[in-house]
């Protein structure tokens, strides 16, 4: 290590991204991720796995919010 480093060109914040634009991994159970390829292969079509995956979150995410306002 050097005795003294300089950083009188450094950047404050260069690498830093807020925690919300993050990609955070999602693991899925076993069964579950089974399943899910199983569906996506059944469908004959270019979805992806995280695209099911968010559609259907997105269909529960609907489903909920006219359960509770009922």
């Amino acid at each position: 290590m050097k005795q003294e480093y300089d950083f009188s060109a450094a950047e404050q914040g260069r690498f830093y991204r807020p925690i919300d634009a993050l990609d955070i991994p999602i693991y899925l159970d076993q069964d579950v991720k089974q399943f899910m390829l199983t569906k996506l292969k059944s469908k004959s079509n270019t979805t992806s796995l995280s695209e099911l995956i968010n559609s259907l979150l997105k269909k529960d995410i609907e489903i909920t919010k006219q359960l509770s306002s009922v």
